[in-house]
């Protein structure tokens, strides 16, 4: 059942919340619960009344009616229907829970016992239900079909076109001062040339306000490119057109005007294509947003071996891909600190002399518009408007990101475009990000993690959750809303964050839909403001992030049930004492609690009454206490201590829906009780041995793990297992590795170097990391050994000296990484000539191995290969060398 035309994220969540209590009996929660047993004719009803409903919203969405005002008041009636019914659902879950504990809170809201019929099902969602019932989807298709044809694209062209011919040119494209173009001017314009006959597209990507237009704008001006096209044509797309206005705006852009305005669509095209065959002409579609208008435009350009070409610019990298599946896709990326400087001088002075006095604050400008053009402009007549002073300009320095979303219509307009463009099912997600702090870098995996507790990530097939959401993420990189901040060796994203100028439109866009509420004290103020909890009771807020005390909020006043999720950024250490039990009821909904940058004393016993909990991150030093364990709806725990270790209570069992668990420091497993569906652990000491893995933990896709002495391995028993840490002790292990196996790290396992030919024979194996003596001897000789998939190999703290390799032993690296091989003579010079190879990290711990590098950099740029980088102490090779030889001659 497909949920997104309902335009609520949670809802998948909350339909499979109500199965489980209609017909789940093994929870640890339900458990046969007579409280719960009696309220099924309830679920069950409400279930049914909810998925007529989806279904309603399906038929509509596949009429394409879904964007009529009528059915987007709908939608927003079942968005908070739907949520108080399971606000209503989950207390009524949470009393259960309560009273099973011997609690009672002292709260009406809390009632172990549900009216359903008496309140929103007979109201809100039996009357959206009957609304949509009568809906006439034929007089819908009618309506909507008028209104189409009376939207007319209202899109000017972003410059004007020219034709070439012996009299001269007609009306350039306006110019206008920019920086750091250079470059990509040169690279498409090459490629727009290029001795190809059939019809090219050539693409340029990037995120709103970074200089597409402009630079479209600067190749099309180019001087080769004018002599060498007959005809240039320019047309803007907005995200509502109509293909005879795109018609008509390439005509006029070429110059043909007489009786456009009388002709019907297929005359149109009939007189485009008329002064588009057997001349070489360039076409620039500026800002295309959908596959479906490249497939409505790329039939209006005859294709008759002339040369011409298509340059397309967009904001999704789908569509570009879509539309030169094998060709030029140019990111188009950000400017660099002194691009931006250079180009904020050249607007605010024209040209002329800066002032000594402003060079400093400019720059400090410069670089807090983040590589974006638009900012920069933006900043640039703010203080071309200004008294030109040094301590204005300071002034201004310090405000920057206020000064640049202070012009709203100018740069969070432009921006919010690509909002607007967002499918429903990205949205929350896009404005998610807007609570956490500036400047924070996202980790992807606990993006995802978190993503799929609030439950925004629908289910697709067999397809995990988790790979939903990350997929969900790539969407928003490809539509250049999210910049990767670092990637892994292959290419994937390891971390993301978001410009502030669009982490600005998140959070104004968050306070409109009400995504969440943001309490957080300014840096210089000392004393915490009170969070008043009106804001977040009244305005129904589902989300609170902070950075102050979170017992400010008035405790005396009802609890909050419709906060689902609280971030807590305060840093001061503090304990909650067992009777603050009110503190937990005042959240009893949550989804997500993350509070572990505040080191806390110990877990309170009361925050075992949060059964809603999905995602938990707490920093505790008092260990794991086995009330946690009642939280069954857990799927994400991450623990941090203080402690070198940490004990784990046999009866995790109960947590049945865990998927994910994390500590900074070693888990001690003594025992457990039965099967849990772990998919990941941080490193881990089990007292039954690795052996039983397979029984207890028969999903595991990533482990850590810590062997006793002598301990066997046998993790061929785990058929999932893709990522394995392992720790060894002070004996050798015997270990078997699963053929599942795609990234190995061994520390401290002193294995002898035969034992590499086990590693070497697994086929799917991408990354190998050895580290701390994790093989003993002096000699690794992998000539007969070949890794064929192996794109990452690291090397740290052996007592190695010789190594012998062939550049067949390792066809696929990528990167080479060997440090703190003090005694390691040389890395093979071979290694060099491995194709693939685009790094090698060293220091400069042994002089042998930089003399070796350097040896291996030379030999290649013999051959004309510039393209490995080698870095030594972080630095590049050459950097390096100048910085030591200049220190030696001193």
């Amino acid at each position: 059942m497909s949920l997104y035309h309902t335009a609520y994220t949670g809802l998948q969540m909350f339909m499979a919340n109500l199965k489980q209590l209609i017909h789940g009996n093994h929870d640890p929660l339900i458990n046969n619960d007579p409280s719960i047993l009696s309220q099924r004719p309830q679920f069950q009803l409400l279930y049914q009344e909810l998925a007529s409903i989806i279904q309603t919203f399906s038929n509509i969405h596949q009429h394409h009616l879904h964007e009529l005002q009528e059915v987007q008041n709908l939608k927003k009636r079942f968005k908070d229907a739907a949520e108080e019914a399971q606000d209503t659902i989950d207390l009524f879950v949470s009393a259960v829970h309560f009273t099973n504990k011997g609690i009672s809170p002292d709260s009406n809201i809390f009632k172990a016992s549900l009216e359903l019929t008496d309140t929103f099902m007979r109201n809100s969602i039996e009357s959206i239900k009957v609304e949509l019932m009568a809906i006439n989807i034929d007089d819908m298709k009618m309506n909507s079909s008028s209104r189409s044809n009376r939207l007319k694209t209202q899109s000017a062209a972003a410059g004007t076109s020219c034709t070439r011919n012996p009299l001269g040119m007609k009306k350039p494209l306006m110019k206008e001062i920019v920086v750091g173009l250079d470059n990509d001017v040169n690279l498409i314009r090459d490629k727009l040339v290029e001795d190809k006959k059939k019809l090219g597209v050539v693409c340029i990507v990037g995120m709103g306000g970074l200089g597409k237009t402009t630079l479209a704008t600067k190749v099309c001006n180019d001087p080769y490119i004018v002599h060498y096209f007959y005809v240039r044509a320019w047309v803007t797309i907005s995200q509502t057109y109509e293909k005879r206005d795109l018609l008509v705006q390439i005509l006029t852009s070429i110059g043909i005007q007489e009786d456009l305005e009388e002709d019907g669509y297929s005359q149109l095209r009939g007189k485009l294509h008329k002064h588009l065959m057997g001349k070489r002409y360039l076409i620039v579609i500026d800002d295309i947003w959908s596959i479906k208008a490249w497939y409505d435009l790329k039939f209006f350009f005859p294709d008759d071996n002339t040369k011409s070409r298509i340059l397309l610019t967009s904001r999704l990298n789908e569509v570009a891909l879509y539309a030169n599946p094998h060709g030029l896709v140019h990111s188009l990326p950000c400017l660099k600190e002194e691009q931006s400087w250079e180009l904020l001088k050249q607007k605010v002075f024209h040209g002329g002399d800066c002032p000594e006095w402003s060079i400093k604050p400019g720059m400090q400008i410069a670089k807090k518009c983040q590589g974006l053009p638009l900012s920069v402009v933006v900043m640039a007549g703010i203080l071309a408007k200004e008294e030109m002073r040094k301590d204005l300009w300071e002034k201004i320095a310090y405000s920057v990101t206020s000064y640049i979303v202070s012009d709203q219509k100018g740069n969070l307009e432009t921006l919010a475009l690509s909002y607007h463009h967002l499918p429903h099912h990205l949205r929350e997600c896009f404005l998610y990000l807007g609570g956490f702090p500036e400047d924070h870098w996202f980790n992807v995996k606990r993006l995802t993690r978190l993503w799929v507790a609030e439950g925004f990530i629908e289910e697709a097939g067999n397809r995990s959750l988790e790979d939903t959401a990350k997929a969900y993420l790539m969407d928003l990189v490809d539509r250049n809303l999210v910049i990767v901040a670092e990637r892994k060796f292959n290419g994937d994203v390891k971390a993301c964050k978001l410009h502030d100028l669009v982490r600005k439109l998140c959070q104004e866009k968050a306070k409109e839909e009400r995504v969440f509420f943001k309490a957080c004290r300014p840096p210089n103020e000392v004393t915490p403001l009170p969070i008043p909890y009106e804001v977040v009771a009244q305005y129904k807020q589902r989300r609170l992030f902070t950075n102050q005390d979170i017992t400010i909020v008035n405790l005396v006043h009802p609890p909050t049930p419709s906060i689902r999720s609280l971030f807590y950024f305060h840093k001061n250490p503090r304990s909650i004492d067992d009777t603050e039990s009110e503190y937990f009821y005042s959240f009893s909904l949550l989804r997500v609690l993350d509070l572990q940058k505040s080191k806390y004393e110990y877990v309170p016993q009361g925050m075992a009454l949060l059964v809603h909990l999905r995602y938990l991150a707490i920093w505790n030093s008092s260990g794991f206490p086995s009330s946690l364990c009642n939280l069954w709806s857990l799927q994400t725990l991450i623990l941090k201590t203080s402690y070198s270790h940490m004990n784990l209570p046999s009866n995790i069992s109960d947590l049945v829906n865990l998927r994910h668990l994390w500590s900074n420091v070693e888990l001690f497993l003594l025992t457990i009780e039965k099967p849990i569906n772990l998919q990941s652990i941080s490193e881990v000491r089990y007292g039954d041995g690795v052996d039983t893995f397979q029984k207890y933990f028969p999903s595991i896709k990533k482990l850590a793990y810590t062997f006793s002495s002598g301990e066997k391995g046998h993790f061929e028993l785990l058929p999932y297992l893709e990522t394995l840490k392992l720790r060894g002790g002070f004996h050798r292990n015997h270990i078997c590795y699963p053929a599942t196996l795609r990234k190995l790290t061994l520390v401290k396992c002193r294995l002898p170097w035969s034992n590499m030919s086990i590693i070497q024979s697994l086929l799917n194996l991408e990354v190998l990391k050895l580290k701390d003596n994790a093989f003993e001897g002096t000699q690794w000789n992998a000539r007969e050994q070949q890794f064929r998939q192996l794109k990452f190999l690291r090397l740290e703290k052996l007592n190695i000296i010789q190594w012998e390799a062939y550049r067949t032993s390792f066809p696929r690296l990528k990167r080479l990484a060997v440090l703190f091989c003090r005694d390691l003579e040389e890395i093979p010079l071979e290694i060099g000539e491995i194709t693939t190879l685009e790094l090698i990290e060293t220091d400069n711990w042994s002089e042998s191995i930089v003399e070796s590098v350097e040896r291996i950099q030379q030999e290649q740029q013999d051959v004309g290969n510039y393209e490995l980088k080698i870095t030594v102490d972080g630095m590049e090779l050459s950097v390096y060398l100048s910085k030591h030889e200049s220190s030696e001659s001193e």
